[in-house]
C-alpha cells in the first residue's frame, strides 16, 4: 500500500501504541484521524502533528461514537488504514485471597472493551474502507488489531484479559477471509511488555531492569515506536494478511509474569 495520501483511523490514538502509530503514519504521508476517549491526550497529539491530523473523541464501546469518528475520517479522504490500539482494564484474579469469586461484571467489562469493541471497530471500518477505490493491486486497505502475548501465555490474574486478547487472535484469519473479496487485509500485532503510559509514573529504568530481564533479546521492554514501525510495515506489505505477529523480543510469560 502507498501510505502517501491515505487516511488512517487510529482507535486509542491519544497515547501509547496509538499515538506512536499516528506519528509514524503521519510522517509517512497519511492523514490521521485520532480517535480516543481522552480528549486532552487526543487533542494534544492532533495539535502536535498539525495539518492532516484530526481528533474525534470516541467511546469504543458505543457504535454511534465509532461511526462518528469513521465519518470524520472519510471527510479527510479515502480511508485505507484502521489501527485498533485502545487500552482498558485487565480484570482481577478468578478467586481473591479469601477464595471469593471475581465479579462476573469485571470479566464482561474486559471482554466488552477489548474484544467486542475490536470487532465493532473492525466491521464498521471494513464497511468504510470498502468504499475506497482499489489500488492497482486490488487492495482497498488494511485493519491492524492489537492483541497481546497474554493470548498465548497469560499470567496469574489475566483470565479475562487473556480471553479477550485470545479472541482477537482467533478472529484474525476468518476476518481476513471475510474481507478478502473486497481487497481488505486483516493483521493482528501481539505485543509483549512495552514501555507505554499504562505504567504511568513508574521509573522507566526500573521497569526496563525488571521486565527486560526476562526478554531474550534485546533485554529491555519494547517501545511504542517499534509497534508503530510494524504497523507501517504491515500497511505497506500487501502480502501480510490473516496473521498474528508476536512483537516481544522472544519473551514467554511465566505464571507470575515476565520473570
Amino acid at each position: 500500500m502507498d501510505i502517501q495520501g491515505a487516511v488512517a483511523l487510529i482507535a486509542g490514538g491519544g497515547g501509547g501504541f496509538g499515538a506512536a502509530s499516528a506519528r509514524r503514519l503521519h510522517a509517512a504521508g497519511a492523514k490521521v484521524l485520532i480517535s480516543d476517549l481522552d480528549e486532552a491526550k487526543g487533542t494534544a497529539i492532533a495539535d502536535e502533528l498539525g495539518d492532516g491530523a484530526v481528533f474525534v473523541r470516541t467511546d469504543v464501546t458505543d457504535e454511534e461514537s465509532i461511526q462518528a469518528a469513521i465519518d470524520a475520517a472519510l471527510e479527510l479522504g479515502p480511508l485505507r488504514i484502521g489501527v485498533v490500539a485502545h487500552g482498558g482494564p485487565g480484570g482481577p484474579r478468578t478467586l481473591d485471597r479469601d477464595n471469593q469469586p471475581a465479579p462476573q461484571a469485571s470479566f464482561d467489562r474486559v471482554i466488552a472493551i477489548f474484544l467486542q469493541a475490536t470487532y465493532n471497530l473492525d466491521r464498521l471500518l471494513a464497511a468504510a474502507i470498502a468504499r475506497s477505490e482499489p489500488a492497482e493491486s486490488g487492495e482497498r486497505g488494511v485493519i491492524v488489531n492489537t492483541a497481546s502475548i497474554a493470548a498465548y501465555d497469560g499470567t496469574i490474574g489475566q483470565t479475562a484479559y487473556a480471553a479477550a486478547k485470545g479472541g482477537i487472535v482467533s478472529m484474525t484469519l476468518p476476518l481476513a477471509r471475510d474481507l478478502a473479496p473486497l481487497g481488505i487485509r486483516a493483521v493482528t500485532i501481539a505485543p509483549g511488555t512495552f514501555l507505554t503510559p499504562a505504567y504511568r509514573d513508574a521509573d522507566p529504568e526500573q521497569l526496563d531492569a525488571y521486565w527486560g530481564a526476562a526478554v531474550p533479546f534485546p533485554k529491555r521492554m519494547g517501545r511504542a515506536e517499534e509497534y508503530a514501525q510494524l504497523v507501517q510495515q504491515v500497511a505497506e506489505n500487501v502480502y501480510l494478511n490473516g496473521e498474528t505477529i508476536r512483537l516481544d523480543g522472544g519473551l514467554r510469560f511465566t505464571p507470575k509474569g515476565a520473570k
